[in-house]
């Protein structure tokens, strides 16, 4: 339990500092999307080139615990696109609440708790975790996101209009660049690795301040979708993703305990600040996305001691 709060705090503290600094009047409307521009085409970009670029092939390539991780995501977020798609919603907030349901924050709470709970023998399969959510499952819904925002432009237009976003979008373009550098055995200057690392060094904290600014400044509205899907959500984070994870590595895959029980406990994170990101860079129902990144990280705090417990 000291653990969890030990890591989650700073997350409630850069929250709070954005939601001082809007109710104090110190940023506004203008500073949270300017703030989050910078991090969707410089902090974050920054962050995914580095992590791929640095990644070592041997260390990365465990199929077993791939797999696990990758099916628990991937089945959460295609069954809540697959269900708010039923519900009514556009394509667009669809895949933004499939992110919100399967998109853990991993890069930020999973090492720290890893290294706590785990050990260094599971940071290499932490880093798998990372790749897989913010470069694999993001992407996915990047391309959803822009399929639905061009889908009212005429049918002959829809593939040139969305491969041209696409190709300009630095949050596909960075990690493939990253995967290219890493792949052909190239060594980092050390010059870029340390412009790399301040750049995308700010990208999480800046999330959670402009977060922090977001609900301050609509504290007094509700989600459109309401608490019913908002609870959903939540759920299907927190118990879903590693209800399924646990499944795929421990009677599917029957894979070792250790790297079972880190595939299970990355999983039973809670969602992290990439789905906000999007929906309030697009100008989707943000409110619903920032609610669920809040709660599911305080309902973390007793989630994730329950797993570890029942686990031993």
């Amino acid at each position: 339990m000291l653990s969890n709060i030990v890591v989650v705090l700073p997350i409630f503290a850069l929250i709070f500092t954005g939601w001082i600094a809007a109710r104090c009047d110190v940023l506004g409307l203008e500073a949270t999307r300017g703030i989050n521009r910078m991090v969707i085409y410089l902090a974050l970009p920054a962050m995914l080139f580095d992590i791929m670029a640095n990644a070592d092939p041997g260390e990365i390539w465990r199929p077993g615990f791939i797999s696990a991780f990758l099916i628990g995501c991937g089945a959460v977020f295609a069954a809540t696109l697959a269900l708010r798609l039923r519900q009514g919603s556009h394509l667009a907030d669809a895949a933004i609440d499939g992110l919100n349901a399967g998109y853990a924050n991993v890069g930020f709470m999973g090492f720290p708790l890893v290294a706590e709970i785990i050990g260094p023998e599971g940071l290499a399969a932490t880093l798998i975790a990372t790749i897989i959510t913010a470069c694999i499952l993001f992407a996915a819904a990047i391309i959803l996101i822009e399929i639905a925002l061009k889908s009212e432009a005429r049918r002959r237009d829809i593939a040139r209009k969305t491969a041209l976003s696409l190709v300009r979008n630095p949050l596909l373009i960075a990690p493939l660049l990253g995967a290219g550098f890493m792949i052909g055995g190239f060594t980092m200057p050390h010059a870029l690795d340390v412009y790399l690392t301040l750049l995308g060094g700010a990208a999480a904290p800046c999330a959670l301040v402009v977060l922090g600014l977001f609900l301050a400044q609509n504290s007094g509205r509700r989600p459109r979708a309401g608490g019913g899907v908002q609870a959903a959500l939540i759920g299907l984070k927190l118990i879903g993703q590693p209800l399924v994870t646990w499944i795929v590595a421990v009677p599917v895959l029957g894979l070792p305990p250790l790297m079972a029980q880190t595939a299970v406990l990355l999983a039973a994170l809670p969602t992290g600040t990439g789905p906000f990101m999007l929906a309030e860079f697009h100008e989707r129902e943000a409110l619903l996305t920032g609610r669920v990144i809040l709660i599911s990280t305080v309902l973390s705090l007793i989630s994730l001691p329950l797993l570890m417990a029942a686990w031993h």
